[in-house]
């Protein structure tokens, strides 16, 4: 075969290696052994060509166009990847300005969501909402592997509570207005991530005939996920289109109720071990220094929750030095650190809570357990994961406050 189409067919076949790795990262699980094979495959055909072009330095010409043909591949099919529409169904709104309807407040749970098995959308759309902001976050060529790492989690963990729990909460909620006889106000659940999405909850509430509509916004604070939802929700332009209030409840930072349920949590597991020995981590997720800047409550309002929480401990009669706050990413410290920080202060059982996700998802189920374990405890100490607030009776009880402060200021 001539060196020229063998250059040529180096050049298609690198190009096609390229493309198919992008859909190795970033496929179904069920979907990814086709596509490993062909890149594969792909690989090997390449090896092959370039060791067919004799003639030295036709080979390294060989092995540059294999090299660009490789980028242009992953990089045009990461493109496509990465601009692909949100799948998540949005009903029609067939409700007309002026149409006489009964009429009933509608409550819109909205909180962020996670998938119960892999899909990628979620991200996809965040990746789109940071470089709209220009707010640096992962590189372009990096996103495909950024998915690729969230699938392996997945398939380590098997799928997330995430969404279980939340629709447990969302019963559990409006169970608390049916016992007391209320059966006009009509609950609707929608997730950041997941579906159904916030305008699509809308439009159901708006169709079925609302006339008030109440997003409580089941989130710890404002930040970027809460605005988004918000963002979602305002295109609608429901007020001047329809005439219909749409009002956004405070996140739950400042909740007193919501902060007593760590104390709860604790005394349920804490048997009759002394306070003396016994700690408390608050973990939270963390963002870099530069997401301050544009969203400055994520951080300030997170760690006046987890104060104000440890306070309560103190005035409980626990120890302050065994009581702390931690990050999963961008800021210090860790947990392992303060788990160091515990066992040297005489701590022989340590809980540990994921506080500020409002349910059990990876974070809580996978990733924060992991950050504990790495250190290296010695014998006698006991870990225990209490998670995310999750379906307790008292965190319902914070969100109906929530609702109530809402209504009774209408």
């Amino acid at each position: 075969m001539k060196r020229p189409v063998l250059q040529l067919l180096a050049l298609i076949t690198s190009a096609l290696t390229g493309w198919f790795l992008i859909d190795f990262l970033t496929v179904h699980p069920l979907k990814m052994t086709r596509y490993i094979a062909l890149t594969l495959l792909g690989l090997a055909v390449l090896i092959w060509l370039i060791y067919a072009v004799k003639k030295k330095r036709c080979r390294w010409v060989a092995v540059l166009l294999s090299l660009l043909g490789f980028i242009g591949g992953y990089s045009l099919n990461a493109k496509i990847f990465l601009a692909r529409d949100d799948p998540r169904f949005v009903p029609e709104l067939t409700r007309k300005a002026g149409d006489v309807v009964k009429g009933h407040t509608a409550v819109v749970y909205f909180t962020h969501g996670e998938p119960e098995t892999y899909d990628p959308i979620g991200w996809i759309n965040q990746f789109r909402e940071f470089d709209e902001q220009g707010i640096k976050f992962v590189p372009f060529v990096a996103r495909p592997i950024f998915a690729y790492m969230l699938r392996n989690r997945y398939l380590e963990i098997g799928k997330s509570n995430h969404r279980q729990v939340h629709h447990e909460m969302f019963r559990s909620l409006e169970n608390t207005y049916r016992l007391e006889g209320d059966s006009t106000t009509q609950f609707y659940i929608c997730f950041l991530d997941d579906e159904p999405r916030p305008d699509a909850a809308v439009i159901d509430a708006l169709n079925d005939g609302a006339d008030t509509i109440i997003v409580v916004d089941v989130f710890l604070t404002i930040s970027n996920h809460t605005a988004e939802g918000q963002h979602l929700i305002r295109e609608l332009e429901v007020e001047k289109n329809l005439g219909i209030p749409v009002i956004y409840t405070e996140p739950m930072w400042s909740s007193e109720k919501l902060r007593s349920v760590f104390l709860e949590k604790v005394y349920a597991q804490m048997g009759d071990t002394p306070k003396e020995e016994v700690a408390v981590a608050l973990v939270g997720h963390g963002q870099p220094d530069e997401w301050d800047v544009e969203w400055p409550t994520e951080t300030e309002q997170e760690m006046a929750f987890r104060e104000e929480i440890m306070n309560l401990f103190v005035a409980d009669g626990f120890r302050r030095e065994n009581l702390g706050s931690a990050w999963m990413s961008f800021k210090e410290p860790k947990p392992a650190s303060l788990m160091e920080d515990f066992v040297k202060n005489g701590a022989t059982k340590i809980f540990y809570f994921s506080a500020a996700i409002s349910a059990d998802a990876m974070h809580s189920q996978i990733d924060v357990p992991r950050l504990v374990e790495e250190y290296d405890f010695p014998q006698g100490i006991e870990t225990i994961n209490l998670g995310a607030w999750n379906n307790h009776p008292t965190v319902i009880a914070a969100i109906r406050e929530r609702i109530d402060e809402t209504m009774n200021a209408l």
